[in-house]
């Protein structure tokens, strides 16, 4: 599929964005360039996933403060990062913001591709976990509030007469609200609802 292999490609020099470019498109990819960081933060927030090559040398807004800004907007697209030769310190650092790899210019083509096929891999994985988390919120839905919070209960760990007390009410009454939502699920064991549970967030917040 095209939009698993799109590559934005931000360099401020034409003729890398030339020849990568090139490569890149008889190499099965699509590939958008963009001139400048500022250039491709006006567009990316539109723009559907996939891997930035990211120029670290660039005038105006450098890669480093584009990979800011990309993290202060919660843009997770896997980034690589284009540097020069003595570049090492900016390319730890670009590691440590979060990018993906980096690569030295003029790249080879194999480490270059070597690269891009992890970033796609990252972003497959990135979907089917949020395709996970939102089949999983879904079927939550189909419960009532109390088996909600039975359920919210039974994910800290809380055995039938804590959730009870917690709850004012007989642990006879949580039995029933458990059955009831394990039912529902179509789960046949507490781990089985629990990991629907988990899949939908259910366990990232404390209370």
């Amino acid at each position: 599929m095209t939009d698993r292999r799109q590559i934005y490609l931000v360099d401020d020099d034409d003729a890398v964005r030339r020849s990568a470019g090139f490569m890149l498109k008889t190499s099965g990819f699509v590939v958008e360039p963009f001139a400048s960081g500022v250039e491709f933060l006006k567009s990316v927030d539109g723009l559907t996933p996939g891997c930035i090559l990211l120029d670290v040398r660039m005038p105006g807004m450098d890669g480093l403060e584009v990979q800011r800004v990309l993290g202060e907007r919660g843009i997770t697209f896997p980034v690589i990062v284009l540097t020069g030769h003595g570049d090492v310190n900016v390319a730890v650092a670009a590691m440590k913001a979060g990018a993906l790899d980096f690569i030295e210019k003029p790249f080879e083509k194999a480490v270059l591709l070597s690269a891009l096929e992890e970033g796609f891999a990252q972003i497959e994985r990135s979907d089917r976990s949020k395709a996970r988390a939102a089949e999983a919120v879904l079927r939550l839905n189909v419960l009532t509030a109390r088996e909600h919070e039975v359920l919210e209960g039974l994910v800290r760990g809380f055995p039938n007469k804590t959730i009870a007390y917690d709850l004012g009410i007989s642990a006879r009454t949580v039995e029933i609200h458990r059955a009831n939502l394990m039912t529902k699920l179509n789960v046949r064991s507490l781990s089985e609802a629990l990991r629907i549970a988990f899949a939908a967030g259910l366990g990232d917040t404390p209370g």
